[in-house]
């Protein structure tokens, strides 16, 4: 049977912990994301986040149903962290571009949490705020709805399928990643143009951009395709039945 999570009204400790400090849920997010900076999910644990805000660590279950609920909170407070003090401004196309950036860099700027929550649906306030933002920007720009939906599935999932990408990368030890860039100049750099004339050609440019993010020219590539479909009726074609990352709320 699932834990029973204390009421809001009646988390707040009456007395500070051992070391002076008042737990808040924010407070226990703030300390899982510095200990997933530090020792990546596998030291995200009750025990350890216990120790580091010097409490037992029975009192995180007054706040948080179990890790995975921690999860999910982690998750949202990135997305919440990522849209504050954004505003739309009326053009479609900027602000999609400003939510989109600020959530992957948001992401990227905690790569172990990114990994650990870009797949997930949360379905707290903050996640739902911002896709209420990113629903509204499109219907007020004239999308219509299936139009709306259909620019959103894709906006979103790629937004964070890029930062997943980006922070897999960032959490690789500091080696690999220093190898992986070098590829590009000690490999792709040295093919034959008789056996690979493409890369050989490709492979100056291919060295500056592979070693950066993609996802502002995906971005930029998918505001583009969706600008057709401004004002576009209800479209007759079904959606192949697969499992959205992140289905509409």
């Amino acid at each position: 049977m699932p834990k029973q999570v204390v009421p809001e009204d009646r988390r707040r400790r009456r007395r500070p912990t051992r070391g002076g400090t008042v737990l808040s849920e924010r407070l226990i997010v703030d300390t899982a994301l510095r200990l997933l900076r530090e020792h990546g999910s596998a030291g995200l644990t009750a025990r350890r986040l216990g120790l580091a805000l010097d409490c037992d660590p029975s009192t995180l279950y007054r706040y948080f149903r179990g890790m995975d609920e921690l999860t999910l909170a982690i998750g949202d407070a990135l997305i919440g962290e990522a849209l504050a003090g954004w505003a739309p401004t009326g053009e479609w196309r900027t602000d999609l571009r400003a939510i989109g950036l600020r959530i992957h860099a948001r992401y990227v700027s905690h790569p172990q949490a990114a990994l650990l929550t870009a797949n997930r649906v949360t379905g707290r306030a903050q996640e739902l705020a911002a896709d209420e933002a990113i629903l509204d920007v499109l219907r007020t720009a004239g999308f219509s709805l299936p139009e709306t939906v259909r620019v959103y599935h894709a906006f979103i999932d790629q937004t964070l399928a890029f930062a997943a990408l980006d922070a897999a990368s960032l959490t690789l030890p500091a080696d690999s990643q220093r190898a992986d860039e070098a590829k590009w100049q000690s490999t792709y750099a040295q093919v034959s143009p008789t056996t690979h004339p493409r890369i050989a050609e490709a492979a100056p440019l291919l060295a500056k951009r592979m070693v950066t993010s993609a996802y502002p020219t995906a971005l930029e590539m998918l505001l583009v395709s969706a600008e057709p479909r401004q004002g576009r009726g209800d479209s007759r074609e079904r959606p192949p039945r697969t499992r959205s990352r992140r289905p509409v709320n």
